[in-house]
């Protein structure tokens, strides 16, 4: 990956129609779509999985291998992109995911389907990845955060559809086809997305990658998660296995730093690490995941421990966070455009989920379901505020030669975020005898009190306030357009 790419810059971009432009949105969301799915279909038919390869004992592994190689890999897409052009790293991120499909479906054991989830997982991060920064080279910022709601609509889907395809896949007819299902529609995306991304140029104008530093920072998060995953369920949080991991963690995170100022190009450009909107946007969305996701995976615990639903009742009942959620990032994505201080809609966004949260928190002892459902989905609609707020800010801030390293720190650390939230809450769920693993394993507890879900609401709570700091310490940038002076303000 060291060698030389002579290839033009921006100014050589070939003009794509609006119907190559439609069909390269939708290619690259049905290629989101496909990692996103493989998030949370498999969780249903691990019984089955067991049941059919023995070595229930490794069953964790099938999502921890994906979640690892995923999220290390992410921002290492951005930059390959930014080097040798999105066309060829988007076909490499959907040929490796279908060939861990492949291995999946195949698997004659346990040890070979988490292989195979590990490499699906590689190829996973960078559709995630690169979806985002396909759409940001198509649109100009102004108008870019009305497809936040597309993109957010599609982790809707996948975390409504995933569940429900994995369970009667494993149920009525074989668990492969969880795998299999992906290759028909990995090749449907690659078929549309073929000639129109042709016409998508090379944005870098430096030609490297630092391989060495590739390494460490996939070394560094891949010990972080291994650490987050663990704590609290397979060795306590205070043993040496856990402490060890967090340890040479931080080794390797230092010897990343050292990497990055040493390097004569670093894997992630020290103008994108310094830049004050990269990192207040960034951190903003990292907080808001680590309290979303947390909360997430803790609440249909709550709703059938306190508020008494069955298991599927509980699913259901999450639907009016995920619809908020949707709904709150179509609101802001039409606003954004309309306002010149457009971070405003974020902070607005947050502080309503704020303060959702701390109702909860307050009846959550007594609270009825419509209660819950009023308050989850309010806490949805302003945390989804945020999203394309946060992406489009971040693209904006850095020139089209970084747009794929700056979006794949966003996307790292938007999925970082929500495997440190659930840790987070269930470092709390624990220390208030709320006995879950740190997947948020749906049982059965008898409480003498809600206290355990008041604590874990009120923690949730307190890094959305962090999370609103962080938004409201980004410095606003003009919003790029096709045509800056045709453009209309409407509101401040």
């Amino acid at each position: 990956m060291d060698q030389a790419v002579d290839k033009q810059t921006m100014g050589t971009a070939l003009p794509l129609t609006e119907i190559e432009k439609n069909a390269i949105i939708g290619g690259v969301l049905l290629s989101m779509l496909l990692a996103a799915l493989d998030q949370t279909i498999v969780a249903p038919a691990l019984p089955t999985i067991a049941h059919a390869l023995g070595h229930a004992e490794y069953l964790p592994w099938i999502v921890t291998a994906y979640l690892l190689t995923a999220t290390a890999m992410a921002p290492l897409y951005g930059k390959i992109s930014d080097v040798y052009g999105r066309r060829p790293t988007i076909y490499a991120a959907i040929l490796i995911f279908l060939i861990g499909s492949l291995v999946s479906a195949m698997a004659p054991s346990m040890f070979v389907l988490v292989i195979g989830r590990a490499i699906q997982g590689a190829g996973g991060g960078g559709l995630i990845a690169l979806s985002q920064t396909v759409i940001g080279d198509l649109v100009p910022p102004r108008e870019r955060a009305r497809y936040a709601a597309w993109i957010s609509g599609t982790w809707a889907v996948a975390s409504i559809a995933g569940p429900l395809l994995g369970g009667t896949f494993a149920e009525h007819l074989h668990w492969s086809l969880i795998f299999w299902i992906n290759i028909p529609l990995g090749l449907l995306a690659m078929a549309i997305i073929n000639n129109p991304l042709k016409k998508l140029p090379i944005a870098a104008r430096h030609h490297r990658i630092d391989g060495l530093g590739a390494v460490l920072l996939v070394i560094a998060t891949a010990l972080l998660l291994l650490a987050l995953n663990w704590g609290g369920s397979t060795y306590p949080w205070f043993s040496r296995e856990i402490l060890g991991l967090v340890a040479c963690s931080a080794v390797f995170w230092g010897l990343f730093a050292l990497r990055l100022l040493r390097a004569a190009e670093p894997l992630i450009s020290l103008e994108v690490l310094s830049n004050p909107i990269v990192l207040a946007g960034t951190l903003s969305m990292f907080l808001l995941q680590a309290a979303n996701i947390g909360a997430s995976v803790y609440l249909p615990v709550y709703l059938q421990s306190v508020v008494g639903l069955s298991v599927s009742e509980s699913g259901m009942a999450m639907l009016g966070l995920l619809l908020g959620t949707v709904a709150g990032a179509t609101f802001s994505g039409r606003m954004i455009p309309r306002f010149v201080h457009y971070k405003r809609i974020a902070m607005t966004g947050i502080a309503l989920a704020i303060v959702s949260l701390g109702v909860l928190s307050a009846i959550a002892g007594h609270a009825s379901l419509l209660e819950v459902e009023i308050l989850t989905t309010l806490i949805g609609l302003g945390s989804g505020t945020t999203f394309p707020v946060a992406t489009v800010s971040v693209q904006n801030a850095v020139d089209r030669a970084h747009l794929g390293v700056a979006t794949g720190v966003l996307t790292f650390l938007r999925t970082l975020g929500g495997a440190l939230g659930v840790a987070m809450l269930g470092a709390v769920a624990l220390g208030y005898g709320l006995p879950l693993s740190a997947e948020g394993a749906q049982i059965h507890i008898q409480l003498a009190s809600a206290l355990p879900f008041v604590m874990i609401f009120i923690t949730a709570g307190i890094t959305l306030v962090l999370a609103l700091v962080a938004m409201t310490l980004m410095p606003e940038k003009p919003l790029r357009g096709r045509d800056e002076a045709a453009a209309p303000v409407l509101a401040e």
